[in-house]
C-alpha cells in the first residue's frame, strides 16, 4: 500500500528555512526545489519533509494555519547517534537562529535530548536513547 511518507510544513519563506536546515545538518533533493517548496530528506531512510509557502500549504490543506507561537500542532522527533550529536545539533539550532526550548538532558535513565523550535517556530525533539539502561 504505502512506499513513504511525506511530513508538509508551512514556511514563512522557504530560502531562510531551508538555510537553516542546511546549517544545522539537514539535506535536500534540489530537483524537487521550487520557489514556493524545498524537499528536505532526513535520514539514512530519506523521509521526506516537504517545506511549502505558508499561501501554498494553506491552498491545499484547506484549513487555517496554526499559530505556532501559541500552540503546537505536531512535535517531530528525530534520533541521534549519540549525546554529544545531540548536543551539537542543540548547538547548530541555536546558532542557525532556532530556539532551544529545551536544553540537552538526561530523561528517564535511559533517554538524553534536547528540544528546539525552527525559524517558524515548529518543535523538533532530538533523541538519544540507550536501550540498554531501560528497565
Amino acid at each position: 500500500m504505502t512506499k513513504q511518507i511525506w511530513l508538509n510544513l508551512p514556511v514563512k519563506d522557504v530560502v531562510k528555512s531551508k538555510g537553516f536546515f542546511s546549517k544545522i545538518g539537514f539535506s535536500f533533493n534540489e530537483e524537487h526545489d521550487t520557489p514556493s517548496s524545498t524537499c528536505m530528506l532526513v535520514g539514512e531512510g530519506k523521509f521526506v519533509v516537504m517545506l511549502f509557502e505558508e499561501s501554498l500549504f494553506a491552498s491545499f490543506s484547506q484549513n487555517k494555519l496554526t499559530d505556532t507561537q501559541s500552540s503546537s500542532e505536531i512535535l517531530i522527533s528525530i534520533d541521534a547517534e549519540s549525546i554529544a550529536e545531540v548536543d551539537e545539533l542543540a548547538k547548530k539550532a541555536a546558532e542557525a537562529g532556532g530556539n532551544v526550548f529545551a536544553p540537552p538532558a538526561e530523561s528517564q535513565g535511559w533517554m538524553y535530548g534536547c528540544a528546539f523550535a525552527d525559524l517558524d517556530g515548529h518543535r523538533w525533539n532530538v533523541l538519544y536513547m540507550d536501550f540498554s539502561k531501560l528497565s
